[in-house]
């Protein structure tokens, strides 16, 4: 049976500070709307909590949480909070800037893979908004194209911006005395293509299980495919936490990337946390020497740090192959193997 027509849909909020035009997406915590704010004279996006989720103290919680890590965010490329509170009837909502354009899955599939020269700076700048994140003690815990916007907002071509932080994670170090935290170990929350290998475990995140997304998600726009060939969200699940990642050059026939750069996403999509990159903005400096485009001698062009990175990332990648009795060599060199 059809649903019936939104009821948010026309509605004024706040003593009609925002008036609600068009439904614009919607999700598993609640839906977000175009809205007017007629005394700024500007468009606004406007979340709101599922009505039959009001009586959840979890999800409630949750709600509120998100709401509040983000309004302490100013980095450019997360998406602004205005305000948030609750409405007249008791919903929860959540006022945000309004982003006209497209999220990276549908320009990916849109337009096929990016060119490396393209997607490089999109997800430095990404980098960037994690780390104002982490620094904060948020785990944004459900990273994926879908949550990566490419803002056209004044003219702009591929300014990203992070979205939807409703599974992020405030780490204990942001708690108050006397607070919980979101999750409880065991239980496991986000997308199964994207989850870092402790994620698909239920074990307890930090920054690191974002910085394994986020090299997932890079791996996927430079390739138009993930890193496994998988039928079900449950095999992505096994995959990522015992198998290795198909060769990247293996994945696009006759498509050359830059030397190194198989190394930096072999470094950040490790099994283990410890043989990640620390931060994302560590991260980021790792990737910045690829961002001019292939075929330009990045080995050469490389600042001593970067090298330096590559290094390290070169050996504690074998060594931890090597403590998987797994063949120590690039993980974009040799084919996939299975981790004992």
């Amino acid at each position: 049976m059809a649903a019936g027509p939104d009821p948010n849909i026309g509605r004024d909020l706040l003593g009609g500070q925002f008036q609600i035009l068009q439904k614009i997406g919607s999700g598993g915590m609640g839906s977000v709307y175009k809205a007017a704010q007629p005394a700024m004279s500007r468009m606004v996006a406007v979340k709101i909590l599922h009505p039959k989720l009001a009586n959840r103290k979890d999800l409630v919680s949750r709600f509120r949480r998100e709401a509040r890590a983000m309004s302490h965010l100013t980095h450019p490329n997360t998406v602004k909070v205005l305000l948030y509170g609750e409405l007249e009837d008791g919903s929860l909502y959540i006022v945000m800037e309004y982003l006209e354009g497209k999220n990276l899955n549908q320009v990916v599939r849109k337009e096929g893979p990016l060119p490396v020269e393209r997607a490089i700076p999109i997800l430095i700048q990404v980098c960037g908004a994690l780390q104002e994140a982490h620094m904060q003690g948020i785990v944004h815990r459900d990273l994926k194209p879908e949550n990566i916007f490419l803002s056209t907002n004044g003219g702009l071509k591929d300014y990203p911006k992070v979205l939807d932080f409703g599974l992020a994670k405030v780490t204990e170090r942001e708690l108050r005395p006397g607070s919980v935290m979101l999750t409880q170990e065991g239980m496991v929350f986000g997308t199964p293509e994207f989850m870092s290998p402790e994620q698909a475990q239920g074990k307890v995140l930090d920054a690191r299980s974002d910085i394994y997304s986020l090299a997932t998600i890079l791996y996927e726009v430079l390739t138009g495919k993930l890193p496994f060939e998988a039928r079900t969200p449950m095999e992505y699940i096994q995959h990522h936490v015992t198998r290795n990642p198909i060769p990247l050059d293996e994945r696009v026939p006759g498509k050359q990337f830059p030397p190194g750069l198989g190394v930096v996403l072999g470094k950040a999509l490790e099994k283990r946390p410890e043989d990640r990159f620390e931060s994302a903005a560590e991260f980021a400096d790792a990737l910045k020497p690829f961002a001019g485009g292939a075929g330009k001698g990045y080995t050469a062009m490389m600042p001593k740090s970067a090298n330096a990175v590559l290094e390290q990332a070169a050996k504690q990648h074998a060594a931890a192959l090597q403590a998987n009795k797994a063949p120590a060599a690039s993980p974009f060199k040799s084919p996939a193997k299975t981790v004992k």
